[in-house]
């Protein structure tokens, strides 16, 4: 990079001032989250990260020097992004995995819905959403929307497992009804705007890099 293009000393210094009032920002919000999936601890955490990235390009611009910071993620696993430039749909895949951890607690919110809705009793009193995990997955997805499962997944019996997000541009949108046969089939990678992923791999990272700086 030529020095003309090189950022000033007061440019780093700014992108220095932004990641600290992000720090404060994502503190906030972590101490204010509403739930284990509050949508404004992940803006705060978007935020906090693109202006650590900002400020370790200036720093490394200006001075030649990085940060030790590093944000989990793997947008850089995926393809240049060959999609179109003004996006006019999208389409969002998400994948979330959970653990069955306790099993009476999602039988007993299960019958609790059901008893809630008038389901038919079985010869002993319970209808099957109490007596079968099978059922009352049933009886819990239909009756929630998957973002509340998520934020309440310790409320009815679950555990987390890995998580990804993808938003995939497009020209137009799919006919009606035309990919709900196989909805994952037709993701292609190369039209990818974003991908946000959530695993407890990240935090064995975290804590891998944190026992070598102490040895």
């Amino acid at each position: 990079m030529s020095d003309a293009a090189q950022p000033t000393a007061a440019e780093v210094r700014a992108a220095a001032e932004a990641v600290k009032a992000a720090l404060d920002r994502h503190l906030e919000a972590v101490e204010r989250r509403s739930g284990d999936d509050d949508p404004a601890v992940y803006e705060a955490f978007n935020a906090l990260a693109a202006a650590a990235e900002a400020y370790d390009e200036r720093l490394y611009d200006r001075y030649d020097e990085v940060t030790p910071f590093e944000i989990p993620g793997a947008d850089d696993s995926l393809p240049p992004y060959a999609g179109p430039e003004e996006p006019h749909a999208l389409s969002v895949l998400i994948r979330r995995d959970y653990a069955v951890a306790e099993p009476k607690r999602l039988l007993a919110q299960a019958q609790r819905i059901a008893d809630l809705e008038g389901d038919e009793e079985g010869a002993d009193g319970t209808s099957a959403a109490g007596v079968s995990t099978h059922a009352a997955l049933g009886v819990l997805f239909g009756e929630y929307e998957p973002d509340e499962i998520a934020s309440r997944h310790k409320e009815f019996g679950l555990e987390e497992g890995d998580s990804t997000l993808w938003v995939s541009a497009a020209e137009e949108l799919p006919e009606p009804g035309e990919w709900l046969n196989a909805p994952f089939e037709q993701a292609d990678p190369e039209r990818i705007v974003c991908r946000f992923d959530v695993s407890a791999v990240f935090d064995d990272e975290l804590d891998d890099d944190l026992e070598e700086q102490d040895a």
